[in-house]
């Protein structure tokens, strides 16, 4: 059974580009390895947070390389997924090869409705070209984003079938009955999106948490993570979480990122994002301050 270790806190971190898209690369390995100075166990690269469905290959591949020889590669897991199969498998594969301990997949996402049976067969084409690279996979559930929600069978289904190399879940759907419900699936990680969950890791069963505004604090939710009885933690933990998410979630974590670098250009986001306007860095300054 090919599985992975990575447990606890994860970082779904931003990728800082400059006013052309291109990825800055060392402003990106900075917050990286400040994450993981404070807390992080883990860093997710490219996923949501990390716009990577508004990067080329070409850019995805570069800051892939980047982050393998640079950062702790057993504690990277990256977004793999695209809606093509080919490209999903080519990304899967660079995974594999630059030592990512997990690639993280979403369904392919264009064409819904879907029926659980061509989501297995897309998954088990995935797993058929990715064979001899057996990098763990975790399946990343964001219904919100792709239409798509993978059901508890499917989900068991594709673990069994891949000898558990299909091994968890990051769920983005914000459901925590959902959440807990696929972690009833035994050997099954499952990361809610939410650090407040930390909160539930031992009476959900949850392996951790994956998420964007873990970057504001990584500090308080690891100390969630290691002790989810701390009232005041989880008060803090769950104020940065809802201040940050009252605004648009990639635009605020990027500021947010790029101010404790000191380079406020760096807060640029990929369109279709914009930025935040200056009366909105005000705002989110001040109420976390507060």
């Amino acid at each position: 059974m090919t599985t992975s270790q990575l447990k606890g806190v994860i970082a779904a971190v931003p990728t800082p580009v400059d006013g052309d898209g291109i990825p800055i690369i060392e402003a990106f390995l900075d917050h990286g390895r400040w994450v993981l100075d404070n807390g992080g166990d883990g860093l997710n690269v490219l996923g949501s947070t990390g716009e990577a469905n508004s990067l080329s290959v070409r850019h995805r591949r570069a800051v892939m390389k980047a982050a393998a020889e640079n950062l702790p590669a057993e504690r990277l897991m990256v977004g793999t997924g695209t809606p093509d199969l080919e490209t999903t498998v080519e990304l899967t594969r660079f995974a594999h090869g630059a030592g990512f301990a997990v690639a993280l997949v979403l369904p392919p996402y264009y064409y819904k409705p879907v029926s659980d049976d061509g989501l297995f067969a897309w998954f088990e084409r995935l797993l058929h070209h990715t064979k001899d690279v057996p990098v763990p996979v975790y399946l990343y559930n964001y219904p919100q984003m792709t239409g798509i929600t993978f059901s508890r069978s499917l989900a068991e289904r594709l673990f069994r079938h891949s000898g558990g190399r299909i091994a968890g879940m990051k769920d983005s759907s914000g459901d925590l009955d959902y959440a807990a419900d696929m972690a009833t699936i035994e050997g099954f990680d499952v990361f809610p999106s939410n650090e407040v969950a930390l909160a539930r890791c031992e009476a959900d069963g949850y392996a951790g948490c994956i998420s964007a505004t873990v970057n504001v604090d990584p500090a308080s939710s690891a100390a969630l993570y290691r002790d989810n009885s701390d009232a005041a933690v989880l008060e803090r933990v769950r104020h940065i979480r809802q201040t940050v998410a009252s605004f648009p979630l990639v635009p605020a974590v990027k500021y947010l990122a790029a101010r404790r670098m000191g380079d406020e250009s760096l807060a640029h986001p990929l369109p279709p994002f914009l930025p935040l306007t200056r009366a909105q860095q005000d705002t989110i300054v001040a109420q976390l301050e507060g």
